[in-house]
């Protein structure tokens, strides 16, 4: 199974800079995919092909992805190998693609054009309004949000996200409007590639700085990628987020052709929230929007972040002329992305949840839309650290919010694209835990999560690595447990 981390390694190339003018599709002729069944490449395959282009690709396992486009009319492979290049005058490439894969090997040694997978999107993209949501967490959520709400209004927006979505089939649509959702991935830089008439961002944290090296230098990033905006742009940010906040100051200093939108629990945001409640395994809010009055927020998906995510998503619908009625009827038919709060399943009384969190800021959040849910009942989590570089920078962080579990039990460290770091253990994380748990083998991982769940409880697999195969585990443990109880 293919994890969302390999989606986001960054290549050999540089991506850092905004590419000097979007690429027209038309120009890039016939289009080969490498990496082809990766959630980002995917999506970008499937929009080139709904709009005409011949396009092949390659992957290096038989996914289901590949016969849906093969089925299109795409010249797919299975393994790498430079004869599967064939004619083509262009080549995507997945982030996970480097030197010495013989495919991207090959289109280097003919001169082929080579595109990151961000420009091969940013292509499509052209005759439309686009809509570009980027932040260090909550941009795959608020994405589908977006894209959910001006679908249930009729807008027929094109799409592309970072995870499938149920209520939309997939990740990535070619719509029949004029307006284009796209989740940025500022994780490579990457998301300097798009020219977005309305840019969101949710929050600005230090991150990926394997890649950045500075939280400097990622508060940079995202001064960049809002300066992408045109004249009498629009940029909604974050007004509870420190670094949103202050981007949109900066904006509204250095950018005052820009129009600036915050939103927030926080005094004095255009987009207030207030009254957060859980109503069930519902959670709502009432949101006011200047002198237009009020609405009241009604979601499927728990928790104050989506909330925030929900409000980020209602000043797009209203900066595309919905009312406040269509958005809200629209948010609430939103019933999540695959891996935000995603529902297992449920034995012996017990719900599990997956959750992609894999930043200190996301598990808190994670863990609290939990406690949200749980009507007064234990949280349990089962948490596997990701990368050895953001576990020795955030391991007193990550403690922290783990420890708002009534028990954490923690993997050993997934590396992705990283070797191991000298002393770097999920011991950094367990030994400043305040709350019950601590290491766990994986073979004894989902023995430990069912023995310590008790009906009514809630399980929660969290982390970006293939901690995701574990729910089924602890649903099959929870079972047997409760067979051999009975």
């Amino acid at each position: 199974m293919r994890t969302e981390d390999e989606e986001m390694e960054p290549m050999t190339k540089n991506v850092d800079q905004p590419a000097a003018a979007p690429r027209r599709l038309e120009d890039l002729g016939r289009v080969h995919f490498l990496g082809l069944g990766g959630v980002g490449v995917s999506a970008v395959a499937r929009l080139m092909q709904a709009r005409g282009t011949t396009i092949s690709g390659t992957d290096g396992k038989d996914l289901p992805v590949l016969h849906e486009l093969a089925d299109g009319g795409a010249r797919v492979h299975v393994g790498y190998a430079a004869e599967n290049l064939g004619e083509v005058d262009t080549v995507v490439a997945s982030s996970i693609i480097k030197d010495g894969n013989p495919e991207y090997d090959e289109a280097v040694r003919r001169g082929v054009r080579i595109l990151h997978r961000s420009e091969g999107l940013a292509a499509t993209m052209e005759g439309h309004r686009v809509v570009t949501i980027a932040g260090t967490h909550g941009k795959t959520t608020t994405t589908s949000l977006v894209a959910v709400m001006l679908r249930h209004a009729g807008l027929a927006p094109s799409f592309a996200i970072g995870a499938n979505v149920g209520g939309l089939g997939v990740n990535a649509e070619l719509g029949d409007g004029r307006i284009f959702v796209a989740e940025a991935d500022e994780s490579d830089g990457s998301f300097m590639n798009y020219t977005p008439d309305v840019a969101v961002v949710t929050n600005v944290e230090a991150d990926h700085l394997d890649h950045y090296g500075t939280a400097e230098a990622v508060h940079e990033s995202f001064y960049r990628f809002a300066s992408l905006l045109p004249p009498d742009g629009l940029l909604v940010a974050c007004a509870d987020d420190d670094g949103a906040a202050a981007l949109a100051e900066r904006v509204r200093r250095e950018r005052p052709d820009v129009r600036v939108q915050t939103y927030g629990f926080s005094d004095g945001a255009d987009w207030q929230l207030a009254e957060a409640h859980a109503d069930g395994l519902r959670y709502g809010c009432r949101l006011g929007f200047g002198t237009a009055g009020t609405a009241t927020l009604d979601l499927a998906v728990p928790g104050d972040h989506n909330l925030l995510n929900a409000a980020a998503a209602f000043a797009v619908g209203h900066e595309f002329g919905m009312s406040a009625e269509q958005a809200v009827a629209g948010l609430a038919s939103f019933s999540g992305a695959a891996r935000r709060f995603e529902y297992r399943g449920e034995e012996a009384g017990v719900r599990v949840y997956d959750d992609y969190a894999h930043h200190p800021t996301e598990v808190a959040a994670a863990l609290r839309a939990g406690r949200a849910v749980s009507a007064g009942h234990r949280v349990h989590v089962l948490f596997q650290p990701h990368l050895f570089s953001r576990t020795k920078e955030f391991s007193r962080e990550f403690a922290e919010a783990l420890s708002l579990a009534d028990s954490a039990h923690v993997l050993e460290i997934y590396p992705a694209r990283e070797t191991p770091i000298e002393g770097v253990t999920s011991d950094l994380v367990t030994d400043a835990l305040s709350t019950d748990g601590g290491f766990v083998a994986a073979d004894d991982a989902a023995s430990r999560l069912a023995a310590s769940a008790r009906p009514g409880d809630i399980v929660m697999t969290v982390g970006a690595g293939d901690v995701t195969e574990y729910g089924p585990r602890i649903l099959d443990a929870l079972r047997a447990t409760a067979v051999s109880a009975g």
